[in-house]
């Protein structure tokens, strides 16, 4: 599918995925049907993040092989794949990723997956939280340097997340699949943060998060292969639709104008992105 003319609202846009993982291992067998699906379901953009330190390489190869659609972002997630199970990131973590991340800083759109996460099974130690805000802090530092805008996850974190980002004087900040309360979301949205709301939100109890969040701090995403409309079920981009569905029916608005907001809305927060999309 060719990709759709936009020109200050005045023809319509595609869906923007603002926070996908194609570069997980549940996409090898058919990444190429499943970004030819995703443009043929009106995507005209997909912003492609690593969890692990080691999906650094496949995020930079799949986003050239698909760069007609495909973005990346490099960050350090707070969890990390440890030998038997997941850990907490590790200062060790980020002095080794940011030498790596600041020489691809030309092809990236964003740092990301960035943020805290506070669940008991991953911060098991009382410095872990510590670590992890010191692991946030340098790559907010490093988004500053660049002018780069960030990826954030929150998990289980959503207060800490946004006061340790206000702290550290971050800007253009997208809330990944925020799980916190509306009124701290609210916090974030004063500050100008963008939210991104992935398909699960069918599924889940953040409805009157999607009421309070202004359709111009939202975004769409899909975090595929997780967060789909069924649980255990892998999600992927075509599914964006259904989180552009949900606002809208929350909102009382058409699909069509929350989906030319939010990709408006994402076109702001990743500049890099007006590639994708014809002047």
């Amino acid at each position: 599918m060719e990709e759709e003319e936009y020109s200050n609202g005045s023809q319509e846009l595609g869906y923007i995925d603002c926070h996908c993982h194609l570069a997980d291992d549940m996409f090898d067998k058919d990444l190429e049907e499943v970004v030819a699906n995703s443009k043929k379901d009106g995507v005209s953009a997909i912003v492609v993040v690593p969890i692990g330190l080691e999906d650094f390489s496949k995020v930079l190869d799949i986003s050239q092989k698909y760069r007609d659609v495909l973005s990346p972002c490099l960050g350090v997630h707070p969890v990390q794949r440890g030998t038997e199970d997941q850990r907490c990131v590790t200062l060790a973590d980020i002095e080794t990723a940011l030498p790596e991340i600041e020489k691809h800083v030309d092809v990236l759109c964003g740092i990301g997956e960035i943020g805290l996460d506070f669940q008991p099974r991953v911060c098991k130690n009382p410095s872990d939280k510590d670590v992890q805000k010191e692991v946030l802090r340098l790559q907010v530092e490093l988004a500053k340097k660049f002018d780069l805008p960030i990826n954030v996850h929150s998990c289980s974190a959503g207060r800490p997340t946004i006061t340790a980002l206000k702290e550290f004087g971050a800007r253009n900040v997208v809330m990944h699949a925020f799980d916190g309360r509306p009124a701290v979301a609210m916090e974030g949205v004063r500050e100008g943060f963008y939210f991104s709301i992935p398909p699960s939100i069918i599924r889940s109890e953040q409805e009157k998060l999607v009421k309070q969040v202004p359709i111009d701090n939202m975004l769409l995403e899909t975090d595929s292969p997780g967060l789909g409309p069924e649980k255990g079920v892998r999600n992927n981009p075509s599914n964006l639709p259904i989180s552009c569905e949900y606002i809208a029916k929350v909102k009382n608005m058409d699909t069509s104008e929350v989906r030319r907001i939010t990709s408006s809305n994402a076109l702001k927060l990743f500049p890099k992105l007006t590639k994708f999309v014809k002047q």
